[in-house]
């Protein structure tokens, strides 16, 4: 398979790597120093694009992806506000996109489990339920769009809470208890160097704490799972979010 990488920085040398070791075939890096090279002529090379670079410039990658007539693989973040009409423009022009917060095939089982357990627990109002992210100190967003997609799967399980909050955790931070809703759902930002990223749902009461956790301990898993999911899109037409690729049977 020929794989566009569109953005070639920590993420993209990994799933270089990943993918040569797949057999696959780098036919174009793109970066901040070749961003003229990004033209749906030379997209056209590749069977399959994976697109891991900034909010700014990810739509101008679908559009000419599109324009190229290949499938396009996105872990960016930061531009779901215009899903829908992306998704629209996807379907309209029959063409392939799979987006995502995350490709790792330990965390969409994550995932997955958080969403059954969040139903489990929604019949035990008296635990209350946050989110804990730690990433690396170059991540400067917060929250991390894996703990968002886990916060969206506790909210769509718990009728006590309607929507998340997000705190960075700094010494002058506030008090989490004097900023957050009883229907809100905390989710605690930390930045710690070298960090890859760990993410923990915590259920607390007067009684107990139960804690479900997910420990990343570098990218591969992220940069694998980006390779799998061009592996897995390729020659499919539709608009799929990343857990379409994994079949769970509980």
């Amino acid at each position: 398979m020929k794989i566009a990488l569109l953005g070639y920085g920590k993420m993209g040398k990994i799933i270089e790597q990943i993918a040569l070791q797949r057999q696959h075939q780098i036919v174009l890096k793109i970066d901040k120093d070749n961003l003229h090279e990004a033209t749906p002529e030379n997209l056209k090379q590749a069977d399959v694009a994976i697109e891991f670079s900034t909010p700014s410039s990810v739509l101008g990658n679908i559009d000419r992806c599109f324009e190229a007539g290949v499938p396009i693989v996105i872990g960016t973040t930061g531009w779901y506000e215009q899903l829908n009409d992306i998704k629209d423009k996807c379907l309209a022009g029959n063409h392939a996109l799979l987006y995502g917060s995350n490709y790792s095939v330990g965390v969409n089982i994550f995932f997955h489990v958080n969403r059954m357990l969040a139903k489990v627990m929604n019949n035990y109002p008296y635990y209350d339920v946050q989110v804990e992210e730690i990433h690396h100190t170059q991540k400067l967003d917060a929250p991390s769009g894996t703990a968002i997609t886990i916060a969206e799967g506790i909210l769509d399980g718990l009728d006590g809470k309607q929507k998340w909050k997000n705190i960075v955790v700094s010494d002058n931070a506030e008090p989490a208890e004097d900023v957050v809703a009883a229907n809100e759902l905390l989710i605690e930002s930390l930045r710690i160097e070298n960090v890859p990223g760990t993410h923990t749902v915590v259920y607390d009461s007067e009684i107990d704490t139960i804690e479900f956790k997910h420990t990343a301990h570098n990218r591969n898993g992220f940069a694998l799972g980006a390779v799998l999911a061009a592996e897995w899109l390729k020659d499919k037409k539709g608009f799929f979010p990343v857990t379409d690729m994994f079949t769970f049977n509980a």
